[in-house]
């Protein structure tokens, strides 16, 4: 059976021994590196199944670093999770418009790392299953290449308003609840608030229009067109 691939991005040795020692005695194949531009060149060449990345790192913090592994075609199917101390100034809003999946607060616990680790690549197998290109009214969705159309023309939307419209697009006028939406997009793993969805629904409309997305008030929204 073929090994999962786990890049570990961290400036602190002790975090890359602790935490590799316990990925590589679960089964995993485990990469380093300790910045965001060597993290760039590793993922590139290892093409992991996920990448462990921390926030605050000299050079390249991991905002950036994620920002921009999220725009490199080979790494599009690879899940991201944050590596967050407790205490960081760090918002879950912005790192996940950055394009992570997920996050994980260290310090922690050998066992809840690999729980938490296996439930992420857990989704990588449920993202995958239907990648079918989309087509409602003049919005189209090429889900193999991340590409948007209105009216021929691309448009560039950060990951998970990416899988957002997707969601809402696959099936038009279906009213998707916020829970629905919450365990879709961020897995029942991750605890998002209102405001979050909120937030997504909003940029899309800034890049949409108002006329697509409808919000059905006390229970969610859908696509209309």
């Amino acid at each position: 059976m073929k090994k999962e691939k786990i890049l570990l991005v961290d400036d602190e040795p002790d975090i890359i021994e602790i935490v590799g020692y316990n990925l590589k005695k679960e089964g995993f194949e485990v990469s380093t590196a300790s910045n965001g531009k060597d993290a760039i060149k590793v993922a590139k060449k290892e093409l992991p199944d996920l990448i462990i990345l921390d926030v605050m790192m000299p050079e390249m913090d991991g905002m950036e670093t994620c920002y921009q592994m999220r725009n490199i075609p080979s790494l599009k199917n690879t899940l991201i999770a944050f590596l967050t101390a407790r205490g960081e100034d760090y918002s879950q809003i912005a790192g996940f418009d950055a394009g992570a999946d997920d996050y994980i607060t260290k310090p922690v616990k050998p066992r809840v790392l690999i729980s938490k680790v296996k439930a992420i690549l857990r989704r990588k197998g449920s993202n995958a299953a239907e990648e079918q290109d989309i087509e409602v009214g003049d919005i189209s969705i090429d889900r193999e290449r991340y590409l948007i159309k209105k009216e021929g023309k691309e448009i560039s939307l950060p990951k998970k308003e990416f899988e957002l419209l997707s969601l809402l697009m696959g099936k038009p006028g279906r009213v998707y609840t916020r829970e629905v939406i919450m365990n879709s997009i961020w897995g029942g793993e991750v605890v998002v608030g209102d405001r979050t969805i909120d937030v997504h629904i909003r940029k899309l409309r800034e890049k949409l229009g108002d006329e697509y997305i409808k919000t059905v008030k006390g229970v969610g929204y859908k696509f209309e067109a």
